[in-house]
């Protein structure tokens, strides 16, 4: 079951080894709780910590951009660049953010 899961990511990613697809999870599992550990003392720090029920979109608007640049930088440490540049491109895509997509596209 667990071999089958593995084979599945292995072909909807494009990796070529069982061990990538261990590195992305890892590399998944890092990016987020860093990603919301650096997001609360930047949320308290711009003030925005006690503002109720907008707290959380706020508070998720500044998580995404830090971890999208988490997950592109600690994916590349960790070999998988490609992997995480097109994760990125493919998401903001989705996201209706084309120019910042066409700017990775460029430029990482």
């Amino acid at each position: 079951m667990w071999n089958d899961l593995i084979n599945k990511l292995k072909k909807r990613w494009n990796v070529n080894s069982p061990w990538q697809v261990y590195i992305i999870f890892f590399v998944f599992a890092i990016t987020g709780s860093t990603s919301a550990y650096f997001s609360k003392p930047l949320v308290a720090f711009l003030g925005l910590k006690n503002l109720g029920i907008i707290s959380l979109p706020i508070r998720l608007l500044i998580i995404f951009p830090i971890y999208l640049t988490l997950l592109f930088l600690i994916g590349s440490l960790f070999g998988q660049k490609s992997f995480f540049k097109a994760f990125e491109i493919k998401t903001l895509r989705k996201l209706k953010c084309h120019f910042i997509a066409d700017w990775v596209e460029r430029n990482l």
